[in-house]
């Protein structure tokens, strides 16, 4: 049985465990803190995202804490007119063969962890902080913090977009600093008023902003995310913030909008980091996974889902003896790097040049959406949403 070493035990780290085992190999995860979980309040999973889940054999899990979503609504931000609505039920599901969901980050983690637990082949260890690798022609040694060296035949780097793993063998420096600014909040569902407790994904797209609204926690509290482009260049990670703060952030937000960012407390600001797209995320016997190989912005909601599209790839390539993983390794770039620089593009394209226009490119925005067909929409994110190869090449 060959031993695969994961750096990082978060959604694609475990996905990966999961993934792999089911071909005959032994996962050992390595985890940085001192406890598995994971932070964070809402998270977005398309149909894509439920069929790795179910090819990993987790989807039922997911489903049973998820809120299903009517519909993903964009508002004009400034007037509080309803510019488009893609509805996400009847023919979206009979086109994509699953469901559109939110739920808590936590509601996804908690399966994936649960499941790694169960299995006899993944070794789940804290306290081990990958820092450093060295790799001959049958193994990998990846060396822990605490200068303990630990070996096996291959080892998996889903250690996020600050990766050590990366930083040894792409090397390209730190994550881009995007120069946007981001406010979240979670609140109980029994403050919002009733006429505000809409089962969707609302976006109000302001000028230089905009905000983001939908229901997690099985639909007992809301998840709020407010984004300014504000050109912020330093680091910031989870600071709090007032909500005076995150009001003027939204200049002329529409009255209907603003009552729910006026329900918002205890607010946390990030500045938002991604990464350039590159070609070639593997060394050998060493290969990135999720945030570590295509750290992408949020905009399209597609994070978590291209980390488990990049495990189930990667574990079926994995039916093979250790011998082949270098091939096997290589042959996975190949099929991930088209499609996972696409959703980053488009996730950059979506904050530059969509979500954030004024004036006349707000208006012919506003026009190009609206005249959009339920069927133009379903075919806009076909690409995104109904690929079950997760390896496109488009």
């Amino acid at each position: 049985m060959s031993t695969v070493m994961i750096a990082g035990g978060g959604i694609g780290g475990l996905a990966a465990a999961l993934s792999l085992t089911r071909h005959g190999h032994r996962a050992v995860v390595l985890e940085r803190r001192d406890a598995f979980g994971e932070l964070g309040a809402g998270i977005q999973i398309g149909p894509n995202g439920f069929d790795a889940l179910d090819r990993l054999g987790v989807g039922d899990a997911v489903r049973a804490r998820a809120v299903y979503i009517d519909e993903l609504r964009f508002m004009d931000g400034i007037t509080g007119e309803r510019v488009q609505s893609m509805r996400l039920t009847g023919r979206y599901r009979e086109r994509f063969g699953n469901p559109y969901a939110v739920v808590r980050r936590a509601d996804l983690y908690a399966p994936l962890l649960a499941a790694c637990r169960a299995s006899p082949s993944i070794e789940l260890r804290t306290g081990s902080d990958v820092v450093s690798l060295e790799q001959d022609s049958a193994s990998v040694t990846a060396v822990l913090q605490s200068g303990e060296c630990l070996r096996g035949e291959a080892l998996i780097g889903a250690d996020g977009i600050r990766s050590a793993v990366r930083r040894q063998i792409v090397g390209d420096g730190e994550p881009r600093v995007s120069g946007h600014t981001i406010y979240r909040s979670v609140i109980p569902m029994e403050r919002v008023p009733a006429h505000l407790r809409w089962n969707c994904v609302t976006l109000w797209a302001g000028p230089m902003w905009h905000f983001v609204h939908y229901p997690i926690d099985e639909g007992s509290s809301l998840n709020l995310a407010a984004t300014r482009d504000d050109g912020a260049r330093e680091v910031v990670v989870g600071c709090p913030a007032g909500r005076g703060e995150v009001l003027s952030a939204l200049d002329g937000l529409a009255s209907t909008a603003r009552e729910l960012v006026e329900l918002g407390e205890n607010w946390r600001q990030w500045v938002l980091c991604d990464r350039e797209p590159v070609d070639t995320w593997t060394d050998r016997r060493v290969v990135l996974l999720g945030d570590a190989a295509h750290a992408m912005l949020q905009y399209a909601a597609q994070g978590a889902c291209m980390a488990l599209e990049d495990a189930v790839v990667l574990g079926d390539l994995l039916d093979c003896s250790a011998g082949e993983f270098p091939q096997m390794f290589a042959k996975y770039n190949t099929l991930r790097r088209a499609r996972t620089a696409r959703v980053q593009r488009v996730s950059r394209a979506f904050g530059d040049s969509l979500f954030h226009q004024a004036g006349a490119e707000a208006e012919a925005r506003n026009a190009m959406l609206s005249a959009l067909t339920q069927d133009g929409l379903h075919e806009k994110v076909a690409w995104l949403h109904g690929d079950r190869t997760f390896s496109a090449d488009q």
